[in-house]
């Protein structure tokens, strides 16, 4: 027979099982101090340390992140439109619930992989990147630059870590984790989108066109 005990909150369960397997070992609550945190749980699973796996993989419904800057800035200091093609890149990484960063091809986004696949039939990826350029044109006294969002997709679960020998005072760990990351083009219904943005020039930016090499041109400044 099997004992869970449950952290504060519900967010962590343990499962205390005897040396052979043949009795339940009756644990009592543990001290928040002798939990481990969600931080410490994960660590082990990407280490190797604890024997993981994502069980009962949920995925959400795709959604459109939010527009980022992916390419330079182009700053018009002329009296003219500014036409120029410009380069881009974007790197697109997941995170779970509490903002850890899943690394692509690291033992935890291959867990998860390997759950969703599974589950679902298809692979899972835990970052995407992608290039290319667009013409874009500034107005007079602005700035231009390239924006990107990206499809993304969560993926909900519960880790399951499993020791040799006890750890904190059990086998077995449980915790639920929610893992935010890029999705497919087209994933249900929904785009990638790049855009060109411009926004009017500072006042302190309108003061540097007027000096040096910036004066009546166009020029481009790091992202």
């Amino acid at each position: 027979m099997n004992s869970r005990v449950m952290r504060n909150g519900g967010r962590l369960a343990a499962l205390s099982v005897a040396a052979l397997g043949m009795t339940a070992a009756m644990a009592l609550p543990a001290a928040a101090a002798d939990e481990p945190t969600r931080k410490e749980l994960i660590a082990d699973c990407a280490s190797g340390e604890g024997k993981c796996s994502f069980n009962d993989p949920v995925l959400g419904k795709a959604f459109l992140g939010e527009f980022r800057q992916v390419s330079n800035s182009l700053y018009n200091c002329s009296t003219s439109d500014a036409t120029q093609s410009m380069g881009w890149s974007d790197s697109v990484g997941s995170t779970d619930s509490v903002g850890v960063s899943v690394t692509a091809g690291g033992k935890i986004a291959g867990i998860v992989d390997v759950s969703v696949t599974a589950n679902y039939g298809h692979s899972w990826s835990s970052s995407h990147e992608e290039n290319s350029s667009l013409n874009m044109t500034v107005k007079p006294g602005e700035v231009g630059w390239i924006s990107r969002a990206q499809v993304m997709q969560t993926v909900s679960g519960t880790w399951q870590t499993h020791y040799d020998s006890p750890k904190w005072g059990h086998y077995y760990w449980y915790v639920p984790d929610t893992i935010t990351g890029p999705a497919k083009n087209g994933t249900d219904g929904q785009s990638n989108a790049v855009v060109v943005k411009t926004r009017k020039m500072t006042s302190a930016e309108k003061a540097s066109c007027s000096s040096g090499s910036k004066a009546g041109k166009a020029f481009t400044a790091q992202r």
